[in-house]
């Protein structure tokens, strides 16, 4: 019943410069902290008892003063800013369209996309179009994934020298620039695989970056078939995004397009294998999002069903690594990385 209250309340905290206040001067009186960031000191600390009880703030009954506990204390900047963008994503993006998830799961669509936005399709269509404020809140936290998952990634996946690589699903070609500079070797080509009005920009960045000879883009839709004569497929950030049965229309695809011993390195959020796991937050927040703020479908699944799908595609799986949570501040949920070979 609380969680909304509870988020909202530690969002109004970042968004009023409380937080960043009382990380750049240390111990603060609430008459203090009102005063720097413009509101009523009562306000202030009415917002601050939450945040002592979960122990993201202290505060020093004898100073009168609040201070930065563990994660606030500790957590660098970059990362903070990443856990502010993504909270900034769930305030625009999220708390509004869950109103509707119940609609959303009868139909199968993102029914609070049509309602408050008059758009009907799903987040990712919307967020390309007219719809900035979907796009401004969304766009800065995919890139802090991005930015988060990418040198993680890399230190996991060999791509052997020469490759034809292929990037499914890569979007606008940024993940087809990055594999280049990560795996750069004679012969090593990359290819974004998307839809065909991705086509320009993904010119246009390969140009902008200097690697239009190693980088090129193909036109096309995943189910009408994927693209032969390619040594690697890479899919980021894309499985989770649909059903059991449209994920095994992908690798099927995917192996029908490889030759017996082609590649296909993934990477995708997964919850764990005990979802009782208190470390993890994915199912306290991925069901709501895809099924009801971006899809109306999909959701990532455990590391073990991924595996058996591939299996089930005619895969043999080579590599399962998982990130540690624990290692990662400000981080919401794990990505898994599959690597596997056509059998």
């Amino acid at each position: 019943m609380v969680g909304p209250t509870r988020f909202m309340t530690l969002l109004t905290c970042c968004e009023l410069g409380v937080i960043d206040a009382l990380r750049k001067n240390g111990r603060m009186t609430a008459a203090e902290l009102g005063e720097a960031v413009g509101a009523k000191p009562d306000a202030v600390e009415q917002l601050l008892f939450l945040l002592v009880k979960e122990d993201f703030l202290r505060y020093d009954e004898e100073a009168g003063a609040y201070f930065p506990g563990p994660f606030f204390g500790g957590i660098p900047e970059p990362a903070l800013q990443h856990v502010v963008s993504f909270l900034n994503m769930i305030k625009v993006v999220m708390l509004r369209q869950i109103f509707y998830l119940t609609e959303s799961v009868k139909t199968g669509t993102v029914v609070g996309l049509d309602k408050l936005f008059g758009f009907q399709g799903n987040l990712y269509e919307a967020a390309a179009g007219e719809h900035t404020e979907l796009r401004e809140a969304w766009a800065p936290m995919m890139d802090g994934v991005t930015g988060q998952n990418d040198p993680w990634f890399w230190s996991n996946v060999d791509i052997p020298a020469g490759s034809k690589v292929l990037d499914l699903a890569g979007n606008t070609g940024f993940g087809a620039i990055l594999t280049y500079r990560n795996n750069a070797s004679p012969g090593l080509h990359v290819t974004t695989f998307d839809l065909p009005e991705k086509e320009a920009p993904s010119l246009e960045n390969f140009r902008a970056h200097g690697v239009e000879e190693h980088c090129s883009f193909i036109g096309g839709d995943v189910f009408d078939g994927v693209p032969k004569g390619f040594d690697v497929v890479l899919i980021k950030n894309f499985l989770d995004m649909w059903d059991r049965e449209d994920v095994l229309r992908i690798l099927t695809g995917v192996n029908e397009a490889l030759e017996p011993g082609g590649r296909v390195n993934i990477l995708v959020p997964v919850y764990p294998e005990d979802i009782k796991d208190p470390a993890s937050a994915g199912v306290d927040f991925f069901p709501a999002y895809f099924l009801g703020c971006t899809m109306g479908k999909g959701g990532p699944q455990k590391m073990s069903t991924y595996r058996r799908w591939l299996e089930e595609c005619g895969f043999t799986v080579t590599k399962t690594v998982a990130q540690d949570l624990s290692t990662m501040p400000g981080a919401l949920v794990a990505h898994g990385i599959l690597c596997a070979t056509k059998a």
